[in-house]
């Protein structure tokens, strides 16, 4: 029984890093939400790379390592020990290989906007922007987006 909580708790520490928003991919939240829309030009882009998190890994790591080191035996002082010792390293480990799987790369652009100004966004590049394309810039509650202006 201790083995299958032990694999339960390491398959919810794995399923909870998960890939996050693209910028076609909107959160429930922004439904309904108003937007400022601005015209612009990319004058140049060049890729970048995106540092991963590591929060729910090492919560999920060390909650599956203190289950494990918890059962290393002996009596109630080893389980606890070996409890304490196990959440520490799974914690740390939970907490690298989220880093790992979450970090990413994207694009940052340059845009010159119909106004003149000039602002830079970072965001991935799945619809296959390239330099001089006409865009829309989508800004809501602080995060913008590029979209092709029709």
């Amino acid at each position: 029984m201790k083995r299958k909580s032990v694999i339960l708790c390491l398959c919810l520490a794995l399923m909870a890093c998960g890939v996050g928003e693209t910028n076609t991919t909107y959160s429930r939240g922004d439904i309904g939400q108003a937007a400022i829309v601005r015209e612009g030009i990319i004058l140049s882009m060049k890729p970048v790379n995106i540092e991963g998190t590591g929060t729910i890994g090492a919560i999920g790591g060390a909650v599956a390592g203190g289950a494990a080191g918890s059962m290393i035996g002996g009596n109630t002082a080893v389980n606890i020990i070996g409890g304490t010792a196990g959440a520490l390293l799974g914690g740390i480990i939970g907490s690298a290989v989220e880093s790992e799987i979450t970090k990413d790369t994207a694009m940052q652009f340059i845009v010159q906007l119909s106004n003149g100004q000039t602002t830079a966004v970072v965001q991935s590049n799945e619809l296959h922007f390239r330099v001089g394309d006409k865009v829309l810039l989508i800004t809501t509650d602080g995060t913008t987006r590029l979209q092709y202006a029709n």
